[in-house]
């Protein structure tokens, strides 16, 4: 098993990097976001990847990912039935590591759902079957991450369908479309205080942004 590799950057493909680690070039899947990050450093550059190895009969793969914490994520990602590697890195692609976890927390589905080949139903099942591992491993950092999106503990109250059917998930998710973050249109809907009527609280909560 390969647990990182550290070389330099040889080449950039459209969903993979290949590092060149000795002279060897080893071919690494990753995110879009780590993609990105990669090639702003350019061609030649030094880099480290925390990385994945999947083997099966006919194929041998390296998934990378530049911290242990988004690896981990990758991992326990892969353990929900029907999201292989695949699923997981299209997941990282779609959301940062950060505002993935945080719509695990907060069961919302419609965003985790944007992912390519993620289905409304594989993304509640990965919602329940996820959120309380991930609390679990997170610890103290919980706290951390819903406070930045405006939410708290407390709010975790309830399941994913009905969130999902309130008038202030619609106007977060107004707001989302509009190019703010999950965690930005969360926060802003909630202090306006408003529970009830999507364009009030849209028009409201767009004061605090």
């Amino acid at each position: 098993m390969i647990a990182f590799l550290h070389g330099r950057l040889a080449r950039v493909g459209d969903d993979s990097v290949i590092i060149d680690v000795g002279g060897v070039g080893y071919e690494v899947k990753v995110s879009l976001e780590t993609l990105s990050q990669l090639a702003s450093e350019g061609t030649g550059s030094e880099c480290t990847l925390h990385t994945y190895t999947y083997l099966r009969e006919d194929q041998i793969a390296l998934y990378g990912f530049m911290t242990a914490d988004d690896l981990n994520l990758f991992k326990l990602l892969i353990t929900v039935s029907g999201i292989g590697p695949k699923g997981g890195l299209a997941l990282l692609s779609a959301s940062s590591a950060d505002e993935l976890r945080f719509a695990i927390l907060t069961g919302d589905v419609k965003s985790i759902s944007r992912a390519p080949g993620i289905g409304k139903r594989t993304a509640e099942r990965l919602i329940l079957e996820l959120r309380d591992k991930l609390q679990r491993a997170m610890g103290a950092r919980v706290d951390e991450l819903l406070a930045g999106g405006g939410v708290s503990a407390g709010d975790l109250q309830g399941g994913a369908d009905s969130r999902e059917e309130s008038d202030a998930s619609d106007a977060a998710d107004a707001l989302v479309a509009l190019g703010y973050s999950r965690q930005e249109a969360m926060q802003a809907v909630k202090q306006t205080g408003l529970t009830e009527g999507v364009e009030t609280i849209l028009r409201e909560a767009l004061k605090y942004l």
